[in-house]
Formats: C-alpha cells, structure tokens, sequence
C-alpha cells in the first residue's frame, strides 16, 4: 500500500507544479501571447496542455522508480535536482508568461534544460528506466527552448 501511496503522489506533484504555472500561461494565452510573432513551426496552443500532462505524468512514473529505493545518501543528490528542476519548471511558466518576458524565458529555460539533463544522468546511476522516462520531457524542452528564442527573436 505504501508503495501506491509513494506512485500517487509522485504523479500528483509534477502535475500540481504543472497546474500552478498554467495559472500564468492561461491568464496570458488570449491576449498577450496571442499577439506576439511566432515562428511557422510553433503548435497550436491546444496542444501544450495534453503534453505537458503526459510529461508530468512520466516525470512522476520517473521519480517514483527512484523514490521507492528510500531516501538516503545515494538517492539524495538526485531527489534534490529532481526537485530543483520541478522549480525551474514552474518557474519558466512565470518568466514567459506571468512576468510576459520571452528574453528571461529563455535564459531560464537553458537552466532548467541544464537541470534535467542532470536530473537524468543522477537517475540514470540509480535506476536506467527512470532516467529513461525522462528523455521526452528533455525532448520537448529543447523544442520548447528554440520555439521560446525563436518567440523572443521575432519580437
């Protein structure tokens, strides 16, 4: 039972910092960032909530598979950056569209692409299929890091 315990809630805290910065990307998508210039490749916003669902969602599986080995001096480093990176997620959302600045957006995002690339190498020690799960989150961050310069250079 606790190990159910430990899955829910490591899906739950991932969505919930997902949930908290949409709070700033909903209050800004209809007039702010409607208005702005986009490159041709950007998506259409309809698809940002799907998969930042189903990355938060693998985000969680991931930390679970780590969590699960207990917390101790081996795990720690890990637990501590995958928690930075949650942070640096959330506040990307802040940045971009709470303060509606694509320039700090950006030189944010770089950080917090940073972050889980090294989130994924101190899992990867631990657990490869945790490390695994994260590789579409980086995916998508990069993708996200040159449509957030490409955003920030066309306006």
């Amino acid at each position: 039972m606790e190990n159910y315990q430990k899955l829910l809630i490591s899906i739950l805290l991932p969505l919930a910092v997902g949930f908290m910065g949409s709070v700033f990307t909903s209050s800004s998508l209809s007039d702010w960032y409607s208005g702005l210039a986009k490159p041709d490749f950007s998506p259409p916003n309809w698809v940002f909530a799907p998969v930042w669902t189903g990355l938060y969602i693998l985000m969680g599986i991931s930390f679970y598979l780590i969590w699960k080995m207990g917390y101790s001096e081996k795990t720690k480093p890990a637990v501590l950056v995958y928690l930075g990176q949650l942070l640096l997620n959330f506040a990307w959302s802040f940045l971009f569209f709470g303060l509606r600045n694509p320039l700090y957006g950006f030189i944010e995002i770089v950080v917090l692409w940073f972050a889980i690339a090294a989130n994924i190498l101190l899992f990867y020690r631990l657990n490869k299929t945790s490390a695994y799960l994260l590789v579409p989150y980086i995916l998508w961050v990069s993708f996200a890091s040159v449509l957030n310069y490409s955003i920030f250079a066309l306006n």
